[in-house]
């Protein structure tokens, strides 16, 4: 058994309904994380559930006419399904309904209630039974929960309550001594000032309703969410029934959760291991939301996107990649299906898939199809050194991401590493090696660096895309590849002589714009075929803007007035990755962070600037020009440059570190 321990969570969904594309997302996070840390070696137990008590359930299946138990079961068989259809791979499924659960959160009331920090009082105040919460009256947003802008009701009961208040201070205190424990820090500073308003006792068990977990001393009463949904933490790793589990694997080294219920995690929960005497998760990771046009996913609203119908029509792994390269950390993503279908076809169809299919390609013309034993080392040129230096960064970078709990900066690192194996091919042209005898040497060299590059690929895109990765191993002519290890990815692992596989791309390129038209969904959130035309036209207009003479002296009456150039606004953006755009020699495609917003820029400058030449720079953008599309690829925006008489062009960047987003003025 491995020494090293990882115990990760996602929180435990409620099975009022179907699961929507941001459950997906938080437990497609945990799932890449849990992979990764296996693949490290290490002993690693991913929980993942469902909280199945409450008023809400109660009230939901008596309008169905079905019992709690019969309404949950079928809904929690949907959650099972979505996570199958997503390689999920949990290594538990606590459900609150299970006996093992019962009997931990009834020991855990009991004994806080013989040690004093459970009593019995009278609540009277205002309830959203949706969010499950009391508010006061100070609280509420025109008489509204301030959290879900639903009506409450005036609730009045005998109730037991948990003195939350009394951990105020140590709550304070341990944050301040572990800094890591609420990330991100924008989140830490939100609890903290929380806690300071002042904690109140909490409301820790209910009358009104059956559906739940009884006090055990008070059967009148059933124990209310916190206590019973929180404590599923320590359910699933055996507290109280296996001493030794526990031990290993508690406490957890983060809980992953939405922002939305991070209060529940980083202060309700902390303060209940407090007063029982049990150490506090290392950290409690909060999320952004995945939002489409309308705003936040709202079952309520009707806006929410079914991860089903995407994994059925674009497959598991492009979901998957889609969430997490659009997720940067700690904010909020933005959700269309055309964005979708564009990251597919930049990253997937055209950096991943065309890095394999080329290599196939050469190895059957020019190597019999098999891996070419490599020359000596002393025959390497400096542009080998580079690839395999950037491969050993790309490992180190992508470990630290994934560390710092960042799956998005891992799979930029990643594919900087796709991108140099598409430019080590251009550069090298094998197919040139192949006409001249002379060079064989030459070509075996090449041809054994991209293939031993893209072996190290295929094991770094595995844990973020399983079924990809175990694909692209067997292209490769490999096997085993859930025996591989971290210590698997050091350069020369290629054995010369395997027979290289051949089939066809494994993401074709998609056709957007006839997908869009041709769906029946009717997705509210995706622009109509008009408006994608209305695009195109754009972009016959930003290409004509492109050749104007920028250095040419205004005429007077082209002088504008403060307010007309009040109408450009310019943001800062930082750029995360840029690929050429197929058959177009000049253009460049850059994926851009304007904080917290992603966006893709066409810009004519490829022969200006190699790709990674722009990776890292804070560029400046006029953030609110009419998108458009540059052969085939969206452009939502333009990047700023100045050009000189003889035609040297440099982008124009900032000269210190200002986050994106940032307003130029």
């Amino acid at each position: 058994m491995a020494d090293k321990t990882f115990y990760i969570t996602t929180p435990i969904y409620y099975p009022s309904n179907r699961l929507h594309i941001g459950h997906a997302y938080t437990t497609v996070y945990c799932d890449a994380l849990a992979r990764w840390h296996r693949f490290k070696g290490e002993d690693v137990f991913f929980l993942t559930g469902s909280d199945e008590h409450g008023q809400k359930i109660e009230r939901a299946a008596q309008e169905s006419g079905k019992t709690p138990e019969r309404y949950v079961e079928e809904i929690v068989a949907t959650f099972k399904e979505l996570w199958q259809r997503l390689n999920i791979s949990y290594d538990d499924f606590i459900r609150t309904t299970e006996k093992r659960h019962h009997q931990v959160v009834q020991e855990i009331f009991r004994r806080l209630y013989e040690k004093g920090d459970i009593y019995k009082s009278t609540y009277k105040g205002w309830y959203c039974t949706p969010c499950e919460t009391f508010w006061t009256e100070s609280k509420l947003v025109d008489g509204c929960c301030p959290d879900c802008d639903r009506p409450v009701e005036m609730v009045a009961e005998e109730s037991y309550f948990f003195r939350m208040s009394k951990y105020a201070r140590p709550l304070l205190d341990h944050i301040a001594a572990h800094p890591e424990f609420i990330q991100p820090a924008t989140r830490r500073n939100e609890m903290i000032a929380f806690i300071n308003q002042g904690l109140e006792d909490l409301c820790v068990s209910r009358t009104t309703f059956n559906w739940g977990i009884p006090v055990p001393f008070d059967e009148r009463h059933v124990i209310y969410v916190w206590i019973d949904a929180l404590t599923n933490y320590l359910t699933a790793i055996g507290y109280l029934a296996d001493e030794d589990k526990f031990g290993r694997y508690w406490p957890a080294d983060v809980h992953v959760v939405g922002k939305d219920i991070l209060r529940f995690h980083t202060i309700i929960w902390p303060t209940i291991l407090m007063a029982a005497g049990l150490p506090l998760p290392r950290q409690v990771y909060g999320h952004g939301w995945v939002l489409v046009k309308s705003g936040k996913m709202s079952k309520s609203k009707g806006n929410v996107v079914d991860p089903l119908a995407l994994i059925e029509q674009f497959g598991a792994d492009a979901v998957r990649y889609f969430l997490l390269r659009e997720m940067s950390f700690g904010q909020d993503a933005k959700y269309s299906k055309r964005a979708l279908m564009e990251r597919i076809n930049s990253d997937l169809a055209n950096d991943l898939g065309n890095a394999f299919h080329r290599t196939q390609t050469m190895l059957a013309r020019f190597c019999r199809g098999q891996v070419p034993a490599p020359d000596p080392v002393s025959s390497r040129e400096p542009i080998d050194a580079d690839l395999i230096n950037l491969a050993a960064a790309v490992v180190e970078n992508t470990d630290r991401a994934l560390t710092e709990l960042d799956p998005n900066a891992a799979l930029i690192e990643i594919w900087r590493l796709v991108g140099a194996v598409n430019k080590y091919i251009d550069q090298t042209e094998p197919w040139s090696l192949a006409k001249d005898p002379a060079k064989s040497g030459r070509l075996r060299e090449v041809m054994y660096n991209v293939c031993e590059a893209l072996r190290i690929t295929a094991l770094l895109v595995a844990p973020f895309l399983p079924e990809t990765g175990k694909a692209l191993w067997r292209r490769l002519g490999l096997s085993d590849l859930d025996g591989q290890r971290f210590a698997d990815l050091k350069w020369g692992g290629m054995a010369p002589g395997v027979e290289i596989g051949r089939g066809e791309p494994l993401f074709p390129r998609l056709d957007i714009d006839k997908i869009l038209a041709e769906d029946e969904s009717g997705d509210e959130e995706d622009e109509t075929a008009a408006e994608a035309g209305e695009k195109a036209a754009a972009g016959k207009d930003q290409q004509q803007e492109e050749k104007q003479d920028m250095s040419q002296e205004p005429t007077s009456e082209e002088l504008i007035s403060i307010d007309e150039f009040a109408k450009v606004k310019l943001r800062l953006a930082k750029v995360e990755s840029v690929a050429p755009v197929p058959g177009a020699d000049k253009l460049l495609a850059l994926q851009v962070d304007m904080g917290g917003e992603k966006r893709q820029i066409v810009a004519g400058i490829a022969k200006y600037y190699q790709p990674e030449e722009l990776v890292g720079k804070t560029i400046v953008v006029v953030a609110n020009l009419k998108p458009a599309r540059l052969r085939g690829m969206l452009s939502q925006g333009m990047l700023l440059a100045a050009e000189d008489q003889e035609g040297k062009l440099g982008v124009i960047t900032v000269d210190r570190d200002i986050a994106p987003g940032a307003v130029v003025r």
